[in-house]
């Protein structure tokens, strides 16, 4: 995939962070993370299904899925 270097360049910030101590540095990070993973799953699915969105729901579980919408 074209965008997983972004990853490996969070994950190497998470990491340096990690390792010197700035906790809430690695905890935005890894959030962010989080983030760039969803974003780019929702730019793949759109690309995949032709334009339409890829939409989040919760069931009343609190199970969440994805689906094009």
């Amino acid at each position: 995939m074209q965008h997983d270097w972004i990853i490996d360049v969070l994950s190497d910030l998470r990491d340096f962070a990690q390792q010197n101590d700035l906790s809430a540095l690695a905890a935005q990070i890894n959030d962010v993370t989080i983030v760039a993973h969803i974003e780019i799953a929702s730019k793949t699915a759109k690309e995949l299904t032709g334009g339409l969105p890829l939409v989040h729901t919760v069931d009343r579980k609190g199970v969440g899925r994805f689906g094009v919408g």
